[in-house]
């Protein structure tokens, strides 16, 4: 089985790549749904982030807000960095398991993990390939700003992440999102073809 992490910017299309390899076959994790079942009060580490932040960041139902989570995180480096540590350790062991229950089970020869921070994190090293999608700085706040961000937070989400120039540099393969939907889909069927032919030899070896 081949494993690819697929990285990005904040609003930078690579959850729309995703679900365009998941209809042409590939296995998909992504990291966030994977995060937010840690995020649900039942979790123990939902317990340790509400002790770390406080009441403030839970809703009416005593869940954590991931909007309230986000603005106080956004806005701090070292708060953020705190989460982060918090919540990363669970999240990549989750994800090594459901890659071993793929692998086990031979039900795909590609499995995608969706992530942001693959790079941050240094857990891009662990793929067999890193693919970036990108957009400009432009298109990436204006899509904020649809998502219901103000300009300031979206610059500011941005300016928390990696800049996309630098991922890209450590990329493999690179999907260009800033055109139309059809030019995306287009370099992702060539993407899956070739990964698919990777695949294919890694598991002759």
């Amino acid at each position: 089985m081949l494993t690819v992490g697929l990285t990005g910017g904040i609003a930078s299309g690579k959850s729309v790549v995703a679900r365009m390899l998941q209809k042409m076959g590939c296995a998909v994790i992504e990291a966030d749904l994977v995060a937010h079942e840690f995020l649900k009060k039942s979790s123990s580490v939902a317990q340790e982030i509400i002790a770390e932040f406080g009441a403030e960041i839970l809703n009416s139902d005593n869940e954590i807000d991931r909007k309230k989570l986000g603005s106080i995180v956004f806005a701090d480096a070292q708060k953020l960095a705190r989460l982060n540590a918090l919540t990363h350790p669970h999240v990549l062991r989750k994800i090594a398991a459901d890659l071993e229950d793929l692998e086990r089970g031979g039900s795909t020869e590609i499995a995608v993990v969706v992530a942001a921070l693959h790079v941050e994190a240094g857990y891009y090293k662990t793929f067999d390939r890193l693919a970036v999608a990108w957009c400009t700085s432009e298109q990436q706040i204006a899509r904020l700003i649809g998502r219901g961000c103000t300009k300031a937070e979206a610059e500011q989400r941005i300016r928390s992440q990696m800049p996309l120039d630098e991922k890209r540099q450590l990329a493999d393969d690179v999907i260009d999102c800033s055109q139309s939907i059809e030019f995306t889909e287009q370099q992702t069927r060539e993407l899956f073809a070739r990964w698919k032919q990777l695949a294919q030899n890694k598991s002759s070896n």
